[in-house]
């Protein structure tokens, strides 16, 4: 009869042994100490989740329905305030010139930004330098000092007038004109291109350079180059761009303000849709109009995001298509 055999050593058999399922084994006092700390770290962003975002949220949404002047107390009014927005003049003049202002000033953006892109991707030298030259506007583009500075170039003694003199032509008053005054603010929006630019810029230093070299192989030159390879490498940024911009046009406010001195003219030619919102709240204070007003603006921008997600399937393309 043989005696029976050992199982064969781990060592030998190349196995490591078999380790302690139990959860519980890691939770060390070291575990728990960071575990402890990362709570501790996100006590003030929850406290701002909850006190600076979700309540007044909330708030503003039960003001909706509610007849509010900020002195007294809310009253339940129902569908009153939207009901009112239907036969409001102001409100579908401010509807009409935010919608203008978007569709225009967002492409016009878009396309500067990227033709900026495509000359500073070329490896010029101070590239780093450009960079920030040309992104310095996108930070103080909504800042108040900026909205000034507009006021003053575009006004009837500012400076753009004052070039045009050296030429013979006499300007106007580009911000009382109400032909003239929206195209200002358009091309205050396209001059804060940096952003998107940077962006653009990135998605180009990630086309690869055996794509051109294979089109100039081919004998395209640089339009084929740039409808065949640039613009469809380029789909998704545009798209991520595109919604960006577009949310950020529709929230526009403070260079409408600063220029129309918070009326929105001349001839309602500047009202955007918050400033209207602005005038009735704090202005007026009708509370409950405006929350009405910011929760329309919310479905709006929804839908419109929503829209550009739907057509995305159509127009953009991904490394995987």
């Amino acid at each position: 009869m043989s005696a029976p055999t050992a199982p064969p050593s781990p060592a030998l058999s190349g196995s490591a042994p078999p380790t302690p399922t139990n959860s519980n084994t890691r939770r060390t006092p070291k575990w728990r100490r960071q575990g402890r700390a990362a709570h501790i770290f996100l006590i003030p962003w929850l406290l701002g989740l909850v006190l600076i975002t979700a309540i007044p949220l909330l708030a503003s949404l039960y003001l909706a329905f509610t007849d509010y002047n900020l002195l007294d107390s809310p009253t339940w009014t129902g569908l009153e305030n939207f009901r009112r927005m239907g036969e409001d003049p102001r409100f579908w003049a401010s509807a009409w010139v935010t919608l203008k202002y978007v569709l225009v000033s967002v492409p016009l953006q878009l396309a500067f930004a990227l033709a900026l892109a495509i000359v500073l991707d070329r490896g010029i030298k101070g590239l780093a330098l450009y960079r920030s030259v040309y992104y310095l506007p996108s930070l103080l583009g909504a800042s108040v000092a900026v909205a000034i500075l507009w006021r003053q170039l575009f006004g009837h003694d500012g400076l753009i007038n004052s070039g045009l003199a050296l030429l013979g032509i006499e300007g106007e008053s580009w911000l009382q004109n109400p032909s003239t005054a929206l195209s200002t603010l358009v091309v205050l929006n396209v001059w804060t291109f940096g952003s998107p630019m940077i962006i653009f810029l990135a998605g180009l230093r990630q086309i690869p350079e055996e794509l051109y070299e294979a089109a100039r192989v081919d004998g395209a030159g640089r339009w084929r180059q740039f409808r065949s390879i640039t613009v469809p490498m380029l789909t998704p940024i545009i798209f991520f761009n595109l919604v960006l911009q577009t949310i950020g046009a529709f929230q526009s406010f403070t260079q409408a303000h600063i220029i129309s001195g918070g009326r929105g003219g001349p001839l309602d030619s500047t009202l955007f849709y918050t400033l209207y919102l602005y005038q009735q709240g704090f202005v007026s204070f009708n509370m409950g109009y405006a929350s009405a007003m910011a929760w329309a603006l919310l479905v709006v921008i929804g839908i419109v995001t929503a829209i550009h997600f739907l057509l995305s399937k159509y127009w953009v393309f991904y490394g995987d298509n």
